[in-house]
């Protein structure tokens, strides 16, 4: 089996006739970048801006100069609003990334650039160690953990000055920076699976600490601060692996987050809350030549594929890139011609089996991006829960109720025609958001769903 570069990834077993419900966790990427600032989710795009603008006169440091306050963010989508009665909603698709760091691989800039190309916004959940120099290492206190260890590698020194400047440039694009935690512990004693509310407080606190204190740790005074505040920058993550998610979320409500992407194996229908979060899970769907579905998350394919191997015979990559993208494009569709429900995308900075995931991924994108669907929007998770807490909760609690592959009883101006009103239903409880094949056993190491006899059925 091929190395997970750089990063320690246990073996993964998927049996024949099972989804596997597991998350993998990349390295980042990307060589010199391009800023290319775009109207989110509109299809609309700019020309490319060089190095983007620095923070400029009215900028105030926070701390140490690592951050700084710099007004709005450029390029965010005018402020939504509620759904009318009878309308119906639009079809959001979220591509996010998990660790969001740059290695030289190119796929940072490469993914920025798409987006910008067609006018989308991305979720980039930052690793907060890939803005640590290694010498710097016992700075990190991993609970559970020896200090200074981590299940991924820390960047080298070049490296950490790319992340930098990729995420500075990407969020002035207009995408969105959460968080991915820290060492990516997804095994023995110290899994984040183990963790408590308490271990949860000390690595989040600590990941912010990374980001908003990166020129102590370095001593690199010199370069421009990344243009936001971090504290309130930070509303939302995807934990190692998907484990922990139920011990994390007592923290993140603490800490005002508003939603979580952490939880494996839901189904594509209508978020609802945990906790006071928006629960925002990678979901099941449509996998090509197969009665079960797979988790819509690169690292989930390559499971299924080739049984957690990172380099295998090249003879199969194009039929499993055309797999991966087919999948991803079956997702799109089932969601848009149904039931409307939200479509999200989890992916890594990795060039797996040949890169085949990357271009599958991007395949997808330029699907749905250049369908010519008006009501596609291509946004960050904080766009979408933007969007949620705008709507009526009466309107959001009768979405839920709508099954995967269901379409709206009557057509969409006869179903939210006459919302109810009042409590909201669900949307304190979670709906259907945490059903579905891949359990919360989650990690590297689940098993997923058993074969469902359909595509659309998952038990």
């Amino acid at each position: 089996m091929g190395s997970m570069n750089r990063r320690t990834l246990l073996t993964t077993t998927a049996g024949a006739a099972a989804a596997v419900a597991v998350a993998g966790c990349g390295s980042g990427s990307g060589g010199k970048s391009e800023g290319a600032p775009r109207p989110p989710g509109t299809g609309g795009s700019r020309p490319h801006s060089g190095a983007g603008p620095s923070p400029g006169p009215t900028a105030t440091l926070i701390g140490d100069g690592s951050t700084a306050r710099t007004g709005p963010q450029p390029h965010q989508p005018p402020k939504p609003e509620r759904l009318e009665p009878g309308q119906k909603p639009p079809q959001f698709v979220i591509f996010s990334w998990d660790g969001a760091g740059e290695v030289g691989n190119g796929l940072f800039p490469r993914f920025r650039k798409l987006a910008a190309d067609h006018g989308a916004s991305m979720t980039f959940f930052l690793s907060g160690l890939y803005l640590l120099p290694e010498d710097k290492k016992l700075r990190y206190a991993p609970p559970r953990n020896r200090r200074g260890a981590s299940d991924i590698g820390y960047l080298t020194d070049e490296h950490v000055r790319a992340t930098l400047d990729n995420v500075r440039r990407a969020w002035l694009e207009g995408h969105e920076i959460g968080t991915h935690f820290n060492g990516h512990f997804c095994a023995g004693h110290g899994s984040v699976g183990n963790w408590s509310p308490a271990d949860w407080h000390s690595e989040i606190e600590q990941a912010k600490g990374f980001v908003t204190r990166w020129k102590t740790n370095t001593g690199w005074h010199d370069l421009d601060p990344l243009p936001f505040d971090y504290d309130k920058e930070l509303i939302g993550g995807r934990t190692p692996c998907l484990l922990g998610q139920k011990q994390w979320l007592p923290t993140a409500a603490e800490l005002g987050f508003r939603y979580d992407a952490s939880s494996p194996g839901g189904n594509q229908v209508w978020p609802g809350k945990k906790h006071g979060l928006w629960d925002l899970p990678l979901q099941l769907i449509p996998f090509p030549g197969h009665r079960f579905e797979v988790l819509s998350m690169d690292y989930n394919m390559l499971a299924n594929q080739s049984h957690a191997a990172t380099k295998s015979d090249p003879r199969n990559y194009p039929g499993w890139r055309r797999q991966a993208a087919a999948s991803y494009i079956a997702g799109f569709q089932r969601a848009y011609e149904t039931n409307r429900a939200p479509f999200y995308i989890g992916n890594h900075f990795e060039h797996w089996n040949g890169g085949i995931y990357m271009d599958a991924v991007e395949e997808a994108f330029k699907h749905i991006a250049s369908s010519g669907l008006g009501d596609v929007r291509l946004v960050s998770f904080r766009q979408f829960v933007d969007w949620l807490d705008a709507q009526d909760p009466a309107v959001l609690a009768k979405l839920r109720t709508l099954e995967v592959g269901e379409q709206p009883p009557g057509g969409w101006r006869e179903f939210l025609a006459a919302p109810p009103t009042g409590s909201g239903g669900r949307s304190g409880a979670g709906g259907h958001s945490g059903a579905g094949g891949g359990s919360g056993s989650g990690g590297h190491s689940g098993t997923g769903g058993a074969a469902s006899g359909g595509s659309d059925a998952v038990t």
